[in-house]
């Protein structure tokens, strides 16, 4: 339904086979997106950033994900026919404001599925950023929860948390 443009200039993104309206951002929600963005494309090729666009999940005829933001190892010509890979990808991050619990639970499990292998909520309401990392078998090994005093590491440079939420 998607391809034959069924819901053209509607925002969607199907997951596990359910079409997910894609409700408006709060302000709070598109800034945090613009400073992600803003600090990926600093320590990032900007080709390698990108910002909600679909990737390929384990089941794609299933689940389409859109993430907030998300870091490709390289841009390849092949995107010109399809969507990266979730194991093409370096970093996948949702902003969550009102949906930090389905990002931190049902999200987490399809990027774990996909391959993604370092996926992070920044959870507005919870002034924190839940880092996933080692996907195995279709979860993340390793949970990291960090509060807005602490940092983060992405490619190889530390940012505070603090200057991530919004």
């Amino acid at each position: 339904m998607l391809d034959a443009g069924l819901f053209a200039g509607q925002r969607f993104e199907l997951i596990d086979g359910d079409l997910i309206d894609k409700m408006g951002q709060e302000p709070p929600h598109s800034h945090a997106i613009r400073i992600l963005h803003t600090w990926m494309a600093k320590i990032f090729k900007p080709t390698q950033v990108q910002i909600q666009s679909p990737i390929e999940a384990a089941d794609q005829e299933e689940s389409l994900p859109e993430p907030d933001l998300a870091v490709l190892v390289e841009l390849k010509d092949d995107y010109r026919r399809r969507h990266p890979r979730g194991d093409e990808l370096l970093l996948a991050i949702e902003v969550a404001d009102t949906t930090a619990r389905y990002d931190a639970t049902l999200k987490r499990d399809l990027y774990a599925r996909a391959g993604v292998p370092e996926y992070w909520v920044l959870d507005i309401g919870g002034r924190r950023l839940i880092v996933h990392r080692s996907p195995s078998q279709g979860k993340f090994g390793q949970v990291d929860s960090l509060p807005e005093t602490a940092v983060v590491s992405a490619g190889g440079v530390e940012i505070p948390v603090s200057e991530l939420l919004p």
